[in-house]
């Protein structure tokens, strides 16, 4: 991440957001959209799409329809390694379009595995495009993809379907970040901080709301200490074994209240940002021997999907800049760094293993850089 929090939205503009809006919600009901591009595209996502769904690209498409993987699921499907640097790699689909359900045991890693021979094909232009709206709808990043007929509108089925630029997918995350306000504040005690208060951030999406806990003033503070947690189902509510989620979380806030002020940024990113459902597949695979990171990747997504923008877009709203951020992840500092947030300081914030996350914190250690014992 590199990109400076812009001061204002990123410019797609309202009618143009909307048809972001309206793409995701189309993309979860498995309706095709129209992915406008130099090659302009009919698109669905695989987990979704139905029969009708396919028959609407087999009547709107005009040339080869492609099943679009990220490259770690293309190469398991193609069962070999795939060398090259492209974003996405395109599955060659024949006409009519084969059966949703294969196209799903395609996608999904943890379904049972009997899928015919795919062939490699080139990708279209907006390959990367379509992969990120199936993402942005926290969807398995799996796409049916195909070049749509001249005058789509006005063919039979193709009047309903919805027009999305392709830019402006690959941008919103940016444009979330930009539109984030505050929409509730409210004094909450808490066990460990009885003087807490929570702040609820929305983004122009209306989605799900990120959450700040202060903890005390800290604006009264040079550089207040603050925690960037991303919310953690299993972890956090259920107490779960597998992660150090829950730890984290309290452990901040109790050492908050004993400095006398703090911010924990709640963030609506569960699983690195591939969402609840995803992250339970990925335990699926964790549990057939993957771990973390290789679990992730094995279901299409990168190994971290967060989006810190809006961490910055919190922190510039409450009028902390300059922080000491309480975490083990040197990664999390550098992309704050690069939202422009001054981090004066890391402090560490470790828990010892409980027996059953040993190996997953040992994975952190390894191949994500934490800096754990």
């Amino acid at each position: 991440m590199n990109e400076a929090l812009p001061s204002a939205a990123v410019g797609l503009g309202t009618p143009r957001t909307r048809a972001v809006h309206r793409a995701i919600a189309e993309a979860r009901r498995g309706v095709p959209v129209v992915l406008a591009a130099r090659q302009p595209l009919i698109i669905a996502p695989v987990e979704t799409v139905g029969a009708e769904g396919l028959r609407l690209i087999d009547l709107l498409s005009s040339g080869q329809a492609a099943l679009l993987l990220a490259p770690a699921r293309a190469a398991a499907v193609l069962h070999h390694d795939i060398k090259d640097a492209a974003p996405a790699v395109a599955l060659r689909l024949a006409r009519p379009l084969i059966d949703a359900e294969t196209l799903k045991r395609a996608a999904d890693p943890t379904m049972e595995q009997i899928l015919p021979a795919f062939e490699r094909t080139a990708p279209p232009d907006a390959a990367a495009a379509a992969l990120a709206l199936g993402k942005l709808a926290r969807l398995l990043p799996a796409m049916v993809v195909a070049p749509v007929k001249p005058g789509w509108a006005s063919l039979p089925g193709g009047a309903e379907l919805l027009s999305v630029p392709a830019g402006d997918l690959l941008a919103y995350p940016l444009e979330l970040a930009a539109s984030l306000t505050k929409v509730a504040e409210v004094a909450v005690p808490l066990e460990a901080a009885r003087d807490a208060r929570l702040i609820a951030f929305r983004a122009l999406d209306q989605g799900i709301e990120h959450m700040a806990i202060l903890v005390g003033d800290p604006n009264a503070e040079t550089a207040p200490l603050v925690r960037v947690h991303s919310e953690c189902f299993t972890g956090d509510l259920l107490g779960s074994l597998r992660c150090d989620c829950g730890p984290q979380l309290q452990g901040a806030i109790a050492r908050m209240a004993q400095e006398g002020a703090g911010a924990v940024l709640y963030l609506a990113q569960e699983g690195r940002g591939i969402g609840l459902i995803n992250k339970l597949r990925a335990y699926t695979m964790q549990d057939r021997g993957l771990d973390t990171l290789d679990a992730n990747r094995a279901l299409g997504w990168d190994a971290d999907e967060r989006n810190f923008h809006i961490a910055a877009a919190m922190l510039e709203a409450l009028n902390l800049p300059r922080i000491r951020l309480l975490t083990n992840n040197p990664a999390k500092v550098t992309s704050l760094l690069a939202c422009g947030i001054e981090v004066v300081e890391r402090v560490a914030h470790e828990f010892a293993p409980n027996g059953v996350n040993d190996h997953y914190l040992a994975t952190k250690a390894r191949r994500f850089g934490h800096l754990l014992g």
